[in-house]
């Protein structure tokens, strides 16, 4: 193994002309990639793909942990192929794609799930085949962070039915902030006209 120095390494690296070795527990102290979908093949640090090249912003963390990243994508520090602004370890969304599953992984920010499924395919994340929900589903722990907010926030609530009524359109049509959803509005309680389509909290 070029990794560790000892013998019954059976992994060999698939660049032609590349005759490197490794056991599978060292390929990520060797910083090797193994994909791990038909036809199954591996590359040594040397030869592994790499993600294109992007320059983190200053002071980026990872997504999952919180910890900071690395300036640039490197073989621990990866970003989300779809929107470029979702920076993660690699360690932390093997981690997330062993729980999530291969019909539940997604982008962390964006929730991208075609492309950025493909590429940590091809970047070595082991993505199981589960064919039930992602462990974190279960029992539906997260089943309230699915509802919709369906309250008015404004400071005085005109509706004669109360902060609760939503109508489909009309006065009392419910407006959710554009940007954090985490608060409405009646029309009528932020005196919002029937050709105003989005509004924004003042949080927001």
């Amino acid at each position: 193994c070029f990794v560790c120095g000892e013998k019954g390494a059976t992994i060999t690296c698939q660049e032609m002309g590349c005759n490197r070795r490794f056991h599978l527990p060292c390929a990520v102290e060797g910083g090797c990639i193994t994909r791990y979908f038909l036809p199954y093949s591996s590359f040594c640090s040397e030869h592994r793909p790499q993600q294109q090249e992007v320059a983190a912003p200053e002071n980026t963390t990872c997504l999952i942990c919180l910890d900071p990243v690395e300036d640039t994508t490197t073989y621990g520090t990866m970003v989300c192929p779809a929107c470029k602004h979702a920076w993660f370890h690699r360690a932390c969304i093997q981690g997330q794609a062993m729980r999530a599953g291969v019909f539940c992984l997604q982008c962390p920010l964006c929730r991208n799930k075609k492309q950025f499924l493909t590429e940590m395919l091809f970047m070595g994340i082991r993505v199981p085949i589960r064919l039930v929900q992602a462990s974190w589903e279960d029992n539906n722990a997260y089943a309230e962070l699915y509802q919709r907010h369906s309250s008015c926030s404004a400071r005085e609530c005109l509706c004669p039915g109360g902060r609760e009524e939503e109508e489909p359109d009309g006065p009392w049509q419910l407006l959710l902030c554009r940007s954090c959803a985490a608060e409405g509005t009646h029309r009528r309680c932020s005196n919002l006209g029937n050709n105003t389509h989005t509004w924004e909290c003042d949080s927001c």
